[in-house]
Parts: structure tokens; C-alpha cells; sequence
């Protein structure tokens, strides 16, 4: 039987900080000195490491031509939507 726990309450200190139980960290991985990527998604905190954001971003995009250019697209839009204010 797994005894993995799925939540865990923890408590903000004063200056607002967290801690991680230690069983909860090794669980997922994480050491002393790790960075973690925190962010609010729909009334959550998630945090994430780097690279799990990183691939995660990858994977999001992976089914895009290698030679087709975001931010080429970007720019276009951009200025053809400036033209179009000017003109207005």
C-alpha cells in the first residue's frame, strides 16, 4: 500500500515564507538550494522546477515547424496593426 501523501498543510511564517515537508521533498525530488518556478494558476500555488516548466513550454510547441518564426509572425502583426491605426 502506498503511503504517498497526496496534501499536505503547511503554514505561511510572517514574511510569508513555506516549508516543505521533508517527506514531500524527497517524494518529488527536490534538495536544499533548489530553485523553483511559483506561480497562481486558477486560485492554486504551483511550483515547479525550471526544467519541468521548460519541458512542459517544449512540448506545448513541439508540433511547430522548425523553420516557422514566432516572433517574425509577432513583429508582422505588430506593425500591421500600427499601420492600421495610423490610417485611422
Amino acid at each position: 500500500m502506498d503511503h504517498t501523501p497526496k496534501s499536505v498543510e503547511v503554514r505561511l511564517d510572517t514574511q510569508g515564507r513555506i516549508v516543505i515537508p521533508a517527506k514531500l521533498r524527497r517524494i518529488l525530488g527536490l534538495e536544499e538550494g533548489d530553485r523553483l518556478v511559483a506561480r497562481g494558476e486558477a486560485g492554486r500555488l504551483v511550483l515547479e522546477k525550471p526544467e519541468t516548466v521548460k519541458q512542459r513550454l517544449k512540448s506545448r510547441f513541439a508540433h511547430l515547424p522548425q523553420n516557422r518564426s514566432l516572433v517574425d509572425e509577432l513583429i508582422l502583426e505588430r506593425r500591421d496593426a500600427a499601420q492600421k491605426e495610423k490610417a485611422e
